[in-house]
C-alpha cells in the first residue's frame, strides 16, 4: 500500500514532492526500494521535502536539514554544519588484550579526551572531535607495543545531533 501512495503521488511528475515518513512500516526491500526511487526523482531534476524522524534516511537523502522541536526550528544546514553546532564526539573502540594502567592513565591524559571504558578486551574511548585522535592513541600504541586485533571509529551521527538539540528524555 505504501509503495502504491508513493506511486500516486509521482504519476504525474510532479517537481515539487512532499514525502511524509515514506518508509514507515515498510519491510527492508520496499524500504530500499522507496529511498533508491526518492534518488532518481531528485536527479530527474524534483525538489524533494523529505519528512522523517528516521535520521539515518534524512543523513543519507538530503543536502539541507531543519530539525523542528515542538512546533520550532531549532536548527537547519548541511549535515555537516548541523554536526558542527553541537558538541559531538568520536568513538575509538579497540578488541585489545592486557592493557596496563599506566596506558590507560595516558590515555586519559591525551589532547581532546572525554571518557574511556576497558572491559573484557574492549576498550572503548570518546574524544572531543578532532582529526588526529585515532593518530594519537595509534602512536601511544606503537610506542608501548601494544597489539590489538580489531579497531573501529564512529563519527557522530545526525542521531546524535538530534537527540543532542531536542534531549533525551521520552516525551509523549
Amino acid at each position: 500500500m505504501r509503495r502504491l501512495n508513493v506511486a500516486c503521488g509521482i504519476v504525474h511528475k510532479p517537481s515539487l514532492i512532499f514525502f511524509d515518513e515514506p518508509t514507515v512500516a515498510v519491510d527492508p526491500q520496499s524500504r530500499n526500494n522507496i529511498l533508491e526511487g526518492i534518488i532518481k526523482l531528485n536527479e530527474k531534476g524534483a525538489t524533494i521535502i523529505y519528512i522523517s524522524h528516521y535520521m539515518e534516511e534524512v543523513e543519507f537523502l538530503c543536502d539541507r536539514i531543519v530539525i523542528i522541536d515542538k512546533g520550532h526550528v531549532i536548527a537547519q544546514g548541511t549535515k555537516e554544519e548541523l554536526k558542527e553546532m553541537v558538541s559531538t564526539y568520536e568513538k575509538i573502540i579497540f578488541t585489545i588484550n592486557n592493557l596496563s594502567i599506566e596506558v590507560l592513565n595516558k590515555i586519559k591524559d591525551s589532547n581532546h579526551f572525554i571518557s574511556i571504558d576497558y572491559q573484557e578486551q574492549l576498550l572503548s574511548i570518546k574524544y572531543h572531535k578532532q582529526e588526529q585522535n585515532l593518530l594519537s592513541i595509534l602512536a601511544l600504541f606503537k610506542e608501548y607495543n601494544i597489539n590489538y586485533e580489531r579497531i573501529t571509529s564512529e563519527q557522530p551521527t545526525l542521531n546524535d545531533v538530534f537527540l543532542k538539540l531536542t534531549g533525551k528524555e521520552l516525551r509523549d
